[in-house]
């Protein structure tokens, strides 16, 4: 199998050279979706497996996507996880609310946690949402680090900026987001 920079490059070039892409990538694409599900979105109700193969479907039908790097490519890997779990939860909220589709089942403890979860997911986008229209950046780094696991060094090698600006729109951007959760 070629490399992984070379098949980032030629992502874009075929449907099997897209494929060949997220298999190299799967095992690093596994640890993202693993984080992002056990630790915020546990509501969600899907597996790993699941979140990797609905990206990817997902990024497959957007084509035309063009990666610079093995860094950039896991940028926006991590930002379609997190529109796919953002779809899942706003598909569970509208089922809480009694959709066309929704299953009734009785309400115990776990469900009422797993309910809650997913509204604060849903809140959690909403002000990131507002953070990327104030602050492109800070958003881009939170994206970066809270939904695609890179660390300092790898999100200033990808956005252009130097790890202490890094750390610095880090804790900017959580006291927004903070401030954003509470009103």
């Amino acid at each position: 199998m070629p490399e992984l920079t070379t098949l980032i490059r030629n992502a874009d070039d075929s449907p099997q050279a897209s494929a060949e892409l997220w298999q190299a990538a799967y095992e690093s694409l596994r640890k993202i979706a693993r984080a992002r599900l056990n630790s915020d979105y546990r509501a969600v109700a899907m597996d790993t497996g699941t979140l990797i193969s609905e990206s990817y479907m997902r990024m497959r039908n957007i084509g035309g996507r063009e990666f610079q790097d093995r860094k950039h490519f896991y940028a926006y890997a991590s930002q379609v996880m997190r529109s796919v779990i953002v779809d899942r939860l706003r598909e569970l909220q509208a089922e809480r609310r009694g959709g066309a589709d929704a299953q009734h089942v009785p309400l115990d403890t776990n469900i009422a946690d797993n309910l809650a979860d997913f509204q604060v997911g849903l809140e959690v986008h909403g002000a990131l949402e507002v953070l990327a229209r104030a602050e492109p950046r800070l958003a881009k780094v939170v994206e970066m680090r809270y939904f695609g696991g890179l660390n300092d060094i790898e999100i200033a090698a990808a956005l252009d900026i130097t790890e202490r600006t890094v750390r610095r729109d880090w804790t900017k951007a959580r006291l927004l987001l903070h401030a954003l959760l509470a009103q």
